[in-house]
């Protein structure tokens, strides 16, 4: 598993979290998991600055956007 970043805000009925500086960001499709390993959702688009990215994560069945602010999200 490797760090996908902070969640920052939701927007259109994604997540959109900070990659962390020097984190390579996950590929377009992996599965997203919380800091309890439970799954969230899938990437769904890596966007913005090279250095320091955002991810858009598309939520699975039942993951509610707006607890996920402010927490910590991976990559399977």
């Amino acid at each position: 598993m490797r760090r996908v970043g902070t969640v920052v805000r939701t927007a259109g009925g994604l997540a959109i979290a900070r990659a962390e500086t020097g984190e390579a960001p996950p590929r377009i499709g992996s599965a997203v998991v919380d800091e309890s390993l439970s799954t969230v959702g899938r990437v769904v688009d890596v966007f913005g600055p090279v250095d320091r990215p955002y991810v858009a994560v598309t939520p699975g069945g039942g993951v509610g956007l707006a607890a996920l602010v402010g927490g910590k999200l991976y990559a399977r």
